[in-house]
């Protein structure tokens, strides 16, 4: 294999190179403190993570890890992936009596409709936009299933682990909402204080204006009956965050976010705050004054998204991440096979025509790992 010279010799350098690669193995794992390693793949027996930091006596039980999986998981409108999978979880460790035991927590979520022979005209074959390539490219061997572990089922033990993390983070009175701002050209041009996000969940697309949410849900569906897919954008908003979280100068806050954010499948684009719209501001007119309202300092407005310096001020922090369209359609497309040779490949099987509303529990996810590893994180500098 393209990678048994780096482990042979004793010579220094050598040895140094090897440290070097296998620092880069594991891409698995993600957060300093509030730490989650996942596993498996989408045509496995099975996915999960594992979570190392949880502190002891969080209140957690299979049925909280359901619920938020069941937001994500696949076949639950008729604008998803007909793949049918229960998603149901089984803690193997850390849990006891309902509360955890500050040990590693293990949770197992295991797979039951793999359709694998879907693929079986893809083994040698690279999907446009697809990690195809690039993961034969780095390891010399892909799965073809589903894409494996690049697949978006991974994701789901992501949610897993974020169930968990907004359990810590209620102990603090934090809270974490992700919405569909964005289908396509269709914008909800709100911002999300006028906005009732409570009524995110109430229809498929998950998009808290109705008459939004029903255009969007007609352009998914007119896209997905050309068998052509969509993008969009997600906000996220952290409500209850207090100020003084974030590490100077290379782990700020929101730098952690953007790369929890583009970790997921799809994802393109992140902003906080004023974002690019920023960009064309003057600072007269873009910086947040501070003020004392009612003994509490604040900023009169909140350009900089709840963060400054890369630490949040107390202020809600929202941002925006952006979806490309999935990468699988259902119509041929032009691309090559691992010998280089041109061939035809058409989409086959059961896909999301728009993957925004299963990713508004990943974007949430994600982003309460953030802030509990960071808010563990404080609570050991104040120590």
């Amino acid at each position: 294999m393209r990678w048994e010279g780096i482990f042979k010799g004793t010579d220094a350098r050598l040895q140094i190179k090897r440290n070097l690669y296998l620092r880069r193995m594991p891409g698995n794992s993600f957060g300093t403190y509030f730490r989650i390693t996942t596993f498996g793949e989408s045509h496995g027996p099975a996915i999960g993570v594992v979570i190392d930091g949880c502190p002891p006596g969080i209140s957690l039980t299979e049925a909280l890890i359901d619920e938020a999986l069941a937001r994500r998981r696949p076949g639950q409108s008729r604008i998803t992936t007909q793949r049918k999978e229960p998603d149901t979880c089984e803690f193997l460790s850390g849990v006891m009596e309902g509360k955890s035991t500050g040990t590693p927590l293990a949770i197992l979520i295991r797979n039951s409709d793999q359709r694998s022979k879907d693929y079986d005209h893809l083994a040698d074959t690279y999907r446009p936009s697809h990690a195809d390539f690039t993961y034969q490219e780095k390891y010399g061997i892909r799965d073809h299933r589903g894409g494996g572990r690049s697949s978006a089922r991974e994701t789901a033990a992501r949610v897993a682990a974020g169930a968990v993390a907004m359990a810590v983070l209620k102990t603090e009175g934090i809270h974490v909402q992700a919405y569909v701002s964005a289908v396509g050209d269709i914008v909800l041009d709100a911002s999300y204080q006028d906005l009732d996000l409570s009524r995110t969940d109430e229809n498929i697309i998950r998009c808290p204006d109705q008459e939004t949410a029903e255009r969007m849900i007609s352009l998914v569906n007119a896209v997905r009956k050309e068998g052509d897919t969509i993008g969009g954008v997600i906000t996220c908003v952290a409500s209850g965050v207090p100020s003084g979280l974030g590490e100077p100068v290379f782990d700020k806050l929101h730098a952690d976010l953007g790369k929890a954010m583009l970790s997921i499948n799809a994802a393109k684009g992140f902003e906080i705050g004023s974002g690019f719209h920023g960009a064309g501001m003057r600072g007269s007119t873009h910086n947040d004054i501070f003020e004392n309202r009612d003994g509490k300092i604040v900023t009169r407005t909140n350009h900089s998204g709840g963060i400054q310096g890369g630490i949040s001020n107390g202020m809600d922090i929202y941002f925006r991440t952006a979806f490309k369209p999935v990468a699988t359609i259902l119509r041929p497309q032009e691309t090559v096979n691992s010998a280089g040779q041109k061939v035809s490949v058409e989409g086959k099987g059961r896909h999301d025509p728009c993957v925004l509303p299963r990713a508004v529990p990943i974007v949430e996810a994600m982003t309460a790992m953030v802030l509990a590893d960071h808010l563990l994180l404080q609570r050991i500098n104040r120590k």
